[in-house]
């Protein structure tokens, strides 16, 4: 297998998923499978030099805005904002937890995240209109929304779509996670969604395609955001896999929901280490 130029960033991926699932135990609760198809795709974004943002200066005026429309993927955001030093990583241990800011699903009064989000087809929306006040303001930050694809089954991301085209809205990145399965069942058993690409190329948007725990390919695409020559909003159809990382969850419906117990924990944290790395977050001890 060809080694990656994005090795570091692997390594950070890693460590996310780890940390997710030390979050998920010490809660009792979490969305483990969700977070860990996105999670890739949050560490380019984030760590791969590609949003413009400062955990140092949160608000900075002409921020990208980062919207996680799939909200309940959120332990992975929050494990990268915290890696950053946008708040103290022992703040994770309280996840889903009686006084917490970190909920289960996305919420803004986290330092670093821009919207609520969770109910589904609610980020793209919010993200369409973002984009739109920026080009109202002459503003050059970009605007880019993580959909899951079982999300896009809600009527109101193609009303979105419609939104962004009408507005041509180039500002506007739409990537979704196309881990090809939903909270019980895959998306083509509950309502099929091929052609996807079809689809938005239908609605006006430029579409492109990414395997989204590839690095190689993501980056120098994320990249390109900001110097598109397209008046066109655009669609990054990324395919992954729900539970990347730990066997016994890819590709299994029920692991949207479930988190590990008795000897699945130690399996899967054997499957997550691999290599070493200094982790700045310690395995659940919290006795249930």
């Amino acid at each position: 297998m060809k080694k990656s130029k994005f090795a570091d960033l692997e390594k950070k991926a890693r460590w996310v998923r780890q940390t997710v699932l030390e979050m998920a135990l010490c809660a009792g609760a979490g969305h483990v499978a969700p977070a860990y198809s996105c999670t890739d795709i949050l560490v380019a974004l984030y760590q791969g030099g590609v949003l413009r943002v400062d955990p140092k200066n949160p608000k900075m005026k002409g921020r990208d805005m980062f919207i996680l429309s799939k909200g309940q993927s959120c332990a992975a955001q929050y494990a990268i904002l915290a890696d950053m030093g946008y708040f103290p990583v022992s703040e994770l241990n309280t996840y889903c937890q009686k006084g917490s800011k970190l909920g289960g699903h996305s919420e803004s009064n986290v330092v670093g995240v821009e919207a609520f989000t969770g109910s589904l087809g609610h980020g793209f929306p919010i993200g369409a209109g973002m984009a739109l006040a920026a080009k109202m303001d002459k503003k050059d930050f970009v605007t880019v929304v993580l959909v899951g694809d079982g999300e896009l089954q809600e009527g109101s991301n193609w009303e979105a779509a419609m939104f962004a085209s009408q507005h041509k809205l180039n500002n506007l990145i739409v990537i979704v996670d196309r881990n090809k399965l939903q909270a019980i069942d895959f998306t083509e058993e509950a309502m099929g969604l091929e052609p996807l690409r079809g689809k938005f190329e239908a609605f006006g948007f430029d579409v492109k395609e990414v395997n989204g725990h590839s690095y190689d390919e993501m980056i120098p695409l994320f990249k390109t955001f900001r110097n598109r020559k397209s008046s066109k909003p655009l669609c990054i159809i990324a395919n992954t896999t729900k539970g990347k990382g730990v066997s016994f969850m890819e590709n299994k419906a029920i692991w949207h929901f479930r988190i590990p117990v008795g000897d699945e924990v130690e399996k899967a944290r054997k499957e997550l280490h691999g290599d070493e790395y200094e982790a700045k977050f310690c395995k659940c001890t919290k006795k249930k």
